[in-house]
């Protein structure tokens, strides 16, 4: 790693920042590579462009910036940006900085070591900040060009249906099931146009170190503009995942647990956006459940190919076809 590079850069963008410097990886980053950034000035963490080949339209760090900076005008918990590097000679790919902030990862829905009614305020805390997230008006905030204006949920079928189909290294019938489907299924209602995250999850928030409050959103490299039920929904599929696949609450005993049904998680959500629930909302929830099947294929072929970041991305990329299978269920029932 160019550390010296990389603290020339510092010196010349980031205020008040002060060398020499110290790298380490962080867990998660599973996409883009998230490194800590130990200086005598303080710590600050770096998301940088996966090194060598990516996908088309993946892995767009750039995006990440653009939008926190501009969300960091707004309620919305975000961490404040310091700086983006476009030129690849510092660390060999794009990458930029931001605050870092000192709390929890929470990577288990099931928050096992609390109590029911930090359960409840954990997803208290998540749906108001997803409510947040759906209530913004792009064009308010500088983003108005972030994304195309409308059809969000025929090019996320398009997109993830070629994205899956880049990156397949073997046949999952279920798959195949859902991208014959998806477009004949979609919602015929006119799309309300609006920050769309792409990834909210539980795990991709920071919440303070002692209180159930959401400090920083993070992992925004698939956000665009889009529509606020897609993206709301994509939150709501944990309810449909089980625990052996991957991080969800499917088939959980959730009484007596402090932790919202699916339904009344949907309906918190509802309350504080003053939407009301479609009909069709499991179509959504599908969708979710195709694209998550189809980034961990991603993962998978980029484990084949020899360029994950993480190396336990082969044994993730096996969760596809149980995530996808999941989703048919979900059409069939």
């Amino acid at each position: 790693m160019a550390e010296a590079e990389l603290n020339a850069w510092m010196e010349a963008h980031v205020e008040g920042y002060r060398g020499p410097l110290t790298l380490s990886r962080l867990q998660g980053g599973q996409s883009n590579p998230t490194w800590r950034i130990e200086a005598p000035s303080g710590r600050y963490v770096l998301r940088q462009k996966p090194l060598g080949q990516t996908l088309p339209s993946a892995h767009q760090v750039d995006r990440e910036y653009r939008v926190m900076k501009a969300l960091g005008e707004t309620d919305v918990p975000v961490p404040r940006m310091l700086g983006l590097c476009e030129d690849e000679s510092v660390m060999g790919s794009m990458f930029f900085v931001m605050e870092h902030l000192e709390g929890r990862t929470l990577w288990d829905p099931r928050l096992p070591d609390m109590t029911p009614s930090e359960r409840g305020a954990i997803f208290e805390a998540m749906n108001d900040t997803i409510a947040k997230i759906s209530m913004i008006d792009p064009v308010a905030v500088g983003l108005g060009d972030y994304g195309r204006q409308g059809g969000y949920v025929a090019r996320q079928v398009s997109r993830w249906s070629k994205q899956y189909r880049a990156s397949e290294t073997r046949q999952i019938e279920a798959m195949d099931n859902l991208i014959a489907w998806l477009p004949q299924n979609m919602p015929s209602d006119p799309e309300e146009v609006r920050i769309a995250h792409g990834d909210f999850r539980l795990d991709n928030l920071m919440f303070h170190p002692t209180e159930p409050r959401v400090l920083g959103v993070l992992d925004w490299e698939l956000s665009t503009l889009g529509d606020p039920y897609a993206d709301f929904a994509y939150n709501v599929m944990v309810w449909r995942i089980v625990p052996g696949i991957f991080r969800g609450l499917g088939g959980v005993d959730l009484d007596g647990t402090g932790i919202p049904t699916e339904d009344q998680y949907i309906d918190m959500w509802c309350r504080k956006t003053g939407r009301e629930r479609p009909e069709n909302f499991d179509f959504y929830v599908i969708l979710s459940l195709f694209r998550i099947a189809s980034i961990v294929q991603g993962i998978a072929k980029r484990a084949q190919d020899g360029t994950a970041n993480d190396p336990k991305a082969a044994e993730m990329g096996r969760v596809a076809a149980p995530l996808a299978e999941i989703a048919w269920s979900m059409v069939r029932s």
